[in-house]
């Protein structure tokens, strides 16, 4: 029907698309670094296997056209310096014009080093590190108030969850049972100056959750498909506790000297490092 707004949601992709998806939103978020350092390279490569699933694997209910839809999924971004790789992502699906991604961070543009809602496509700007599971359980407990079917994820980063404010919502979604709501834990082992379980461990983070009523999974987080899949079933299923997938990956996944690195979240490659990679990749 003419002015209704497109839910894009249902545009499930194969496998193989998935991974081609996968190495597009790669380059393109260290094209991105590559022509406007001021954002984090680091922390936006390990959470891309996530997003694509979201996005492109028909997890995800969304409206390009109409990003505050009510029949739309929540998506909430707590790790927001860590999402850059989310930018192509949305302008490939519509939500803003692809012009924008060649104005990251300028006075003329709408994506700043540190995203906000007047991006569209994020919901909410959740302050320091630590807040956005909590908006996502506010959010969670009012669609279940309402008898809405809506589904609710929050993205966090395993440094983040050394934060109290992360604790107070995991048992708050416990009490209620907000079995409607999915924390997604980029669990790639490095916080701001150094390896996690070095500044406070987690020890297994899936016991630790489990142990405060959340049902738990942890997968490699840079299999595409394995992820999707499992998104897709932790979608549905509705235990009667909040649900936790915590996704194993590397910082810095597949640039030189940022790999895996301690510092790397502070670090900053050298502009001949990226063009070799993105000159390679060009061939």
């Amino acid at each position: 029907m003419s002015g209704m707004p497109t839910n894009r949601s249902q545009m499930t992709m194969n496998p193989n698309n998935l991974e081609a998806r996968v190495e597009w939103v790669w380059r393109e978020t260290v094209r991105i670094h590559r022509n406007f350092p001021e954002t984090r390279l680091a922390s936006s490569l390990s959470p891309i296997e996530a997003l694509v699933s979201l996005f492109y694997g028909g997890i995800l209910k969304f409206f390009p056209n109409d990003p505050l839809h009510s029949e739309r999924d929540r998506l909430i971004i707590s790790k927001g310096h860590g999402s850059i790789c989310m930018y192509p992502i949305l302008a490939d699906l519509g939500f803003f014009s692809r012009e924008e991604l060649d104005r990251v961070c300028q006075e003329d543009g709408i994506l700043g080093g540190i995203p906000d809602p007047i991006i569209p496509g994020y919901e909410t700007v959740n302050g320091s590190l630590g807040h956005g599971l909590g908006v996502a359980s506010g959010i969670a407990i009012a669609q279940k108030s309402l008898n809405l079917d809506r589904n609710v994820f929050v993205l966090c980063g395993d440094g983040e969850m050394h934060e109290g404010a992360c604790w107070e919502a995991i048992m708050f979604a416990s009490h209620h049972s907000l079995d409607n709501l999915t924390l997604i834990v980029d669990d790639n082992s490095i916080a701001m100056l150094g390896f996690t379980a070095d500044i406070v461990s987690h020890g297994d983070l899936g016991k630790r959750l489990a142990s405060f009523g959340w049902e738990t999974t942890a997968i490699n987080g840079h299999d595409v498909e394995l992820v999707c899949r499992t998104l897709g079933a932790m979608k549905t299923a509705r235990p009667g506790k909040p649900k936790a997938l915590i996704l194993k990956t590397l910082k810095g996944r597949g640039v030189p000297n940022l790999e895996n690195e301690p510092m790397s979240h502070v670090l900053n490659p050298k502009p001949e490092t990226l063009d070799q990679i993105l000159e390679f990749g060009d061939d």
